[in-house]
């Protein structure tokens, strides 16, 4: 199970819930296993998940008609309870014994249609006995009016938003969500060698791109984020690969990750294709000191801007004193920005199992990007690094 049921439980209790419901992508996928995929590649299709407060019913989830197959085939699926909802045509073979996944299927397509997603959540919350109840609703996955239309739907019931709560409660990770995300952290790593193992003057961005993206899918991860750049195009922020050529001297900074069973990578390295300069190793050095030094204070207890506060201090200690930044890391999961932020004006407390990727990233426009971002776990006398390498400046000699 992905969900940290205990912490859940404790959050609904604090807030007097007598049960929630995921609506957003991420929270469905986070509490059930089920990944439904209209829900994650557009905007609209809905899929929810209603948690009960112990003693107060059994989990359901309400799933569109369309992807029931999928419901039936994912492993990750804890959820038995299904209600589903709207039309959708599959055929059955006559006189053909079916295997165990289709006539899974086809008992999920012989539940009751509900009609509407908003109609099945409803005959789930009042199957619960839970009409009158205290009901905390994930706002962010829902179609304007959906809202109001659940309360109105639900008269004798008190609607609350729920996503910080959800927020919140994915914050912490279970063991395996911490294994997930160390798999993809080093699928990653991978993916950097590979695309760093062509790279020599006359190759573009984009081959590089390519070659990074290709070892992911080969790893069994999915690509998501590859923002390859060299030269003074990496100073972009954002940038995508395109087709400038390596030359010698070139920076070449990588802002990449991509997902592993659903759990995101989110990594920085700077390589150099020749000798760097020596302003290069003295400003990635102080970046890189920025990181180590946010990573030796993290631990339970700690404030999240004193960790802001002493990275961004140590970078302009050790050689950048203009260094400004608007947060020097977030957290990791099934999103790639989990709680917490690390800014200056968080309030958040650190907590044992918390995942977070530490950068200090630096744009200079026309000369380069430099960053060092690594993905950590905080333990209970400090933290454990999801990496395998280090952020030192790869120095390409070729």
């Amino acid at each position: 199970m992905l969900l940290n049921i205990e912490r859940l439980n404790e959050m609904m209790a604090r807030n007097g819930l007598d049960a929630i419901v995921a609506t957003l992508p991420e929270n469905v996928t986070y509490s059930s296993g089920y990944w439904a995929l209209s829900q994650w590649i557009r905007r609209g299709p809905q899929s929810y998940v209603l948690i009960p407060a112990p003693g107060k019913g059994e989990p359901s989830i309400i799933a569109t008609t369309s992807l029931l197959d999928q419901l039936a085939d994912q492993e990750d699926v804890w959820i038995s309870k299904v209600y589903r909802y709207g039309f959708f045509s599959v055929d059955q073979t006559s006189g053909v014994t079916l295997n165990a996944l289709d006539q899974r299927q086809l008992d999920l397509y012989n539940l009751p249609d509900h009609g509407t997603a908003i109609n099945a959540l409803c005959a789930a919350i009042n199957d619960c006995g839970l009409s009158g109840g205290v009901i905390g609703l994930d706002e962010l996955g829902l179609m304007p009016g959906n809202f109001e239309e659940i309360q109105a739907r639900l008269p004798q019931a008190t609607v609350k938003p729920a996503l910080e709560i959800f927020r919140t409660v994915r914050a912490v990770k279970t063991p395996e969500e911490i294994n997930r995300l160390r798999r993809a952290a080093l699928i990653a790593e991978q993916s950097i060698a590979s695309a760093l193992e062509i790279a020599k003057p006359g190759v573009t961005e984009r081959e590089m791109g390519l070659v990074f993206h290709q070892r992911t899918a080969r790893e069994g991860g999915y690509p998501v984020l590859g923002c390859i750049g060299s030269g003074p195009r990496s100073a972009m922020p954002n940038v995508e690969p395109g087709d400038r050529k390596l030359e010698y001297g070139d920076v070449i900074r990588f802002d990449v990750g991509g997902r592993y069973r659903h759990y995101r990578a989110d990594i920085s390295r700077i390589a150099v294709l020749g000798e760097p300069t020596e302003r290069i190793r003295k400003y990635h050095r102080a970046l890189h000191v920025g990181v180590l030094t946010a990573l030796e204070m993290m631990r339970p207890g700690v404030k999240t801007s004193d960790v802001f506060d002493a990275a961004v201090k140590a970078v302009q200690r050790e050689g950048i004193p203009h260094y400004k930044r608007s947060h020097v890391g977030h957290g990791i999961g099934i999103d790639g920005y989990d709680v917490p932020n690390l800014t200056p004006s968080s309030t958040v407390i650190l907590e044992e199992g918390m995942t977070l990727c530490v950068e200090t990233p630096y744009y200079e426009l026309g000369s380069w990007g430099l960053q060092v971002e690594d993905m950590i776990v905080v333990r209970k006398d400090g933290v454990e690094s999801l990496m395998s390498t280090d952020g030192a400046l790869n120095i390409l000699n070729r």
